[in-house]
């Protein structure tokens, strides 16, 4: 029987008040080498370890609601264990995990059961003291936020080739259907998340191969440890990830060990999910980002490449890597908001993207300002907004040189240069930048009352009192805004404290007028702005018999398992300035004394493939989805919204 290792849930319960969460992260180290070399050559028989630990702190931004390792040792004796996991879901889980491991490593140590100059005694002393590692970070976006959602998840055997531990950054579309496949092959699925749904999947496939070489060798006449190492030898991983994965619908970036020795990392068809490694004499590594492994390995950025969409890196015992195709290839769909908001900044293509996205809103809030340079202030928030913040300060610049340029050229030939008319008209007045909002503290909002966590959300920001001064128009850069509920509740309210004359909040994201499924926990339409906003004006114009309509088109649309997207129709009667200001309307705060302007600029699609040329994913924009379940979860969303039904919509 598979032990699953089903923990208690330790009652950790963390609730969101902002609606767009946050991509997995994962990790994979394999050493190379013996832990002797790492000792003799880095001083430390934890060098694979501590790389594992840095890779993951390093991604700390896609997961806080959990974190898990694993690790699998080679070599290791009948008897002796070799397959270990650890899992956190309380506050700061990474540094829970790794500070709990290292003392019990510093324990034995001290103890002398631990000889640091002798990594044999590491590696049978120091459940982590192995050459294959994994990590998770996990923001939970089903399942809920105990012990047993959080990754990696185990599926254990006597037999080390059927034992697997499995991570992922995923969300799959179909997980009912999985669990029906699963049935129909004669199991009980316990219908949890879709990370079990694929566990149980792929030990079903890899059970089939493992028993498929064993009948194969014992009718060839071998027996007993013979017929272990020939398993371990001729396992297919490729082949199980191939059969396992015939079904799956959605973006994923998965990685498993397995019980031998073997491990493997995989990517959706389409490459919506973000999966990078590495390889030397020494070691491979794998992680969601790319900057984190150009940081921990000091590595050039030609020296990182990503997993091939559609592809299988499989990492044998033996230390062979193949990197192969597992299912039919898919137009590449690489999710956007990786580059807008999820990704760390500091990776040389995000960056330069981001300032891409925010030069290209320059046009528009140059409109939105009426081009009064002298009298507007330029800030952002949150503080992933930065670099898109830059992008605008330097593309505002060059059209202020071009401007003051012409200025010069043609007071110069009119013979009315003078230094009044360059300090005054000129040089006074070049786009000013300000550090406007601060973030003051981080408040944990798993307070259960709703009034008192929104007392405490209002407070999450603050301002710099004097950075703008009584009619200033006042401009700040967002990087999205999902829902509306920070901007009404806080973020307008103490900027309006500043008393500008306007306030225009520019968003680097278009209008989020759909629901995510491939990772991003957005499901729910009637949450979006962009949709309360539209449904709004189709009522005011009289026009709400369109809302029945679209009602019964999805409901057809998802019993015959269509591909067309119905609640594009609800849009369809407005510009996206319509939009826009129906939104201003909605999230103005009430109560605050200040009667400014208000003005939110989204970014347009255009701008956005412009900037980001290499990750067109775009279906929370524009509705266009990558695969099936993706017009399955639009249609049968708006279906939930209609009649009322909270949750999410796949």
């Amino acid at each position: 029987m598979n032990d699953h290792e089903p923990e208690a849930d330790e009652g950790f319960e963390e609730r969101r008040d902002a609606l767009l969460t946050h991509e997995c992260g994962i990790a994979v180290v394999r050493l190379l080498k013996p832990l002797a070399h790492f000792q003799e050559k880095y001083g430390s028989p934890l060098w694979g370890f501590t790389k594992l630990f840095l890779l993951m702190e390093k991604q700390h931004n896609r997961g806080q609601d959990g974190a898990g390792v694993a690790c699998v040792k080679l070599g290791m004796q009948p008897g002796e264990a070799f397959m270990f996991r650890e899992r956190s879901v309380k506050s700061n889980p990474l540094d829970k995990i790794f500070k709990t491991l290292l003392g019990q490593y510093n324990a034995k140590v001290d103890a002398g059961t631990i000889h640091p100059e002798f990594a044999e005694t590491v590696k049978k002393q120091f459940d982590f003291g192995g050459e294959l590692l994994m990590g998770h970070l996990r923001y939970g976006t089903s399942g809920g936020y105990s012990l047993s959602s959080c990754h990696p998840y185990f599926r254990r055997s006597p037999w080390p080739t059927r034992n697997l531990a499995l991570a992922g950054n995923f969300n799959l579309t179909n997980t009912p259907e999985l669990n029906e496949s699963l049935i129909a092959m004669g199991q009980h699925p316990i219908f949890a998340t879709d990370t079990q749904a694929i566990l149980e999947k792929i030990g079903f496939f890899l059970d089939e191969e493992h028993e498929d070489i064993f009948r194969l060798l014992r009718s060839q006449g071998l027996q007993g440890e013979q017929i272990a190492q020939r398993i371990s030898q001729d396992l297919d991983l490729t082949r199980v990830l191939t059969r396992a994965s015939k079904k799956w619908d959605g973006g994923y970036s998965l990685c498993g060990l397995i019980g031998n020795g073997d491990a493997f990392v995989a990517r959706d068809p389409s490459g919506i999910r973000p999966c990078f490694w590495f390889q030397n004499d020494e070691v491979v590594a794998f992680a969601s980002e790319r900057a984190p492994l150009m940081t921990v390995f000091d590595l050039a950025v030609d020296q990182v490449k990503e997993v091939t969409p559609g592809h299988v890196v499989v990492i044998k015992k033996s230390g062979t890597i193949t990197e192969n195709p597992f299912t039919s290839s898919l137009p590449r769909a690489s999710c956007s908001f990786e580059r807008i908001y999820f990704s760390r900044g500091n990776d040389f293509d995000i960056y330069r993207e981001r300032k891409a996205l925010g030069g290209g809103l320059a046009d528009q809030v140059l409109k939105a300002i009426d081009h009064d340079w002298g009298k507007t202030v330029f800030g952002f928030i949150p503080n992933t907004a930065e670099v898109a913040y830059y992008g605008l300060m330097s593309a505002l610049r060059v059209k202020r040189r071009a401007e003051v340029k012409e200025a010069i050229l043609k007071a110069s030939a009119a013979g009315q240069l003078t230094d009044s008319l360059l300090d005054d008209l000129i040089l006074k007045n070049w786009p000013r930048g300000e550090k406007v909002v601060s973030k003051d503290i981080k408040l944990r909002t798993f307070i259960g009352q709703e009034s008192m966590r929104n007392q405490l959300v209002s407070h999450v920001y603050d301002i710099t009192y004097g950075s703008v001064l009584p009619g200033d128009n006042l401009v700040c850069v967002d990087d999205s805004i999902v829902r509306g509920t920070t901007l009404r509740r806080s973020i307008l309210r103490i900027l309006a404290r500043l008393e500008p004359r306007k306030i225009v909040i520019v968003s680097t994201a278009p209008q989020i007028r759909y629901p995510d499924c491939y990772g991003i926990d957005m499901s729910e339409l009637g949450k979006f702005i962009a949709f309360e906003a539209a449904i709004e004006l189709l009522k005011e114009r009289g026009q709400g018999e369109l809302l029945k309509e679209v009602y019964q088109l999805c409901r057809d649309e998802v019993a015959r398992e269509g591909m067309t997207n119905h609640v594009r129709k609800i849009y369809e009667p407005f510009t996206p300035e319509e939009i826009s200001r129906k939104i201003v309307e909605r999230v103005r705060p009430k109560g605050t004394g200040w009667n400014g302007d208000i003005e939110i600029i989204f970014q347009t699609i255009e701008n956005l493939h412009a900037a980001v040329p290499q990750h067109t994913g775009d279906w929370y924009f524009t509705g266009k989805y990558p695969t099936l379940g993706g017009y399955r979860v639009v249609n049968q969303a708006y279906l939930n919204y209609f009649e009322k039904s909270e949750g999410r919509s796949y």
